[in-house]
């Protein structure tokens, strides 16, 4: 269990997925989807041996928590590949690290469609308890997606301000592990870093979140992982937000979004 004083922090900013909502497992299943295809099609080309994307430790390693193009581009370099960036806006056929995160965003959106959004009592809970408390609360993801899977979940009253990868695109934002995304959310919230605690599953938001001077990061993992994200400086591990308590209480304030 971790313990937030309110009387000493103002604001809280949450990851999106693997945190609020179980959508971590689907962006995976879509980058498995999205590489073996690439991966298998090149090894029938050059004649290479065809070695799949592992869902474990290369999503983890390339791709959670960071841009789409990053992790593209990251993945790739990692199996020896060069890839040109492209352009916003590239068709998904083409073979551009943007073409590619096209495609993988189309991969998405089907298993979303099939799937659904899942959220915990917990999340909903806590979310209710802050606002209660009068925290200012925000959502900073690197998905595309951040604004309708909220509402597709009923959760977009709870927050009040949405730092999501629409903006990263038009403000030119670095992605995670750079802070940039839980700097502006913090702006949007009109609360210093140093009064903010940070949410996240991945070690690039870990990262992010110490790079930008938050008061208290809060690491959100199964027992396995939770070394991996105190080595990159998370000040604490919980299995679920259930094991979050709140003590204290603040004024509210007005909703940004």
């Amino acid at each position: 269990m971790v313990i937030i004083d309110v009387r000493r922090f103002e604001a809280l900013i949450f990851d999106l997925d693997g945190v609020i909502t179980q959508t971590a497992s689907i962006h995976a299943q879509a980058w498995k989807q999205l590489f073996d295809a690439f991966l298998s099609q090149r090894a029938a080309q050059t004649g290479a041996a065809f070695v799949p994307f592992d869902l474990e430790s290369d999503y983890r390693h390339y791709v959670d928590g960071k841009s789409r193009i990053a992790g593209v581009l990251g993945f790739l370099a990692a199996r020896g590949i060069d890839m040109e960036t492209g352009a916003p806006g590239d068709p998904a056929e083409l073979e551009t690290a943007h073409g590619l995160g096209g495609r993988k965003d189309q991969y998405f959106v089907e298993l979303l469609t099939h799937e659904g959004v899942h959220v915990s009592a917990s999340v909903v809970a806590l979310l209710q308890e802050a606002r209660g408390r009068g925290l200012r609360i925000a959502v900073a993801s690197s998905s595309h997606h951040c604004a309708e899977i909220l509402r597709t979940a009923g959760l977009t009253a709870l927050f009040d301000a949405r730092v999501d990868g629409v903006d990263l695109d038009r403000l030119g934002l670095m992605g995670k592990p750079a802070p940039d995304m839980f700097l502006e959310a913090a702006r949007r919230l009109q609360v210093p870093p140093v009064h903010t605690a940070v949410f996240e599953d991945a070690t690039a938001g870990v990262e992010a979140a110490r790079a930008g001077g938050f008061g208290l990061i809060i690491g959100v993992a199964p027992a396995a992982r939770a070394a991996d994200l105190l080595k990159q400086g998370a000040d604490g591990v919980v299995d679920a937000l259930g094991e979050i308590r709140l003590e204290g209480t603040r004024t509210s304030g007005k909703s940004l979004l």
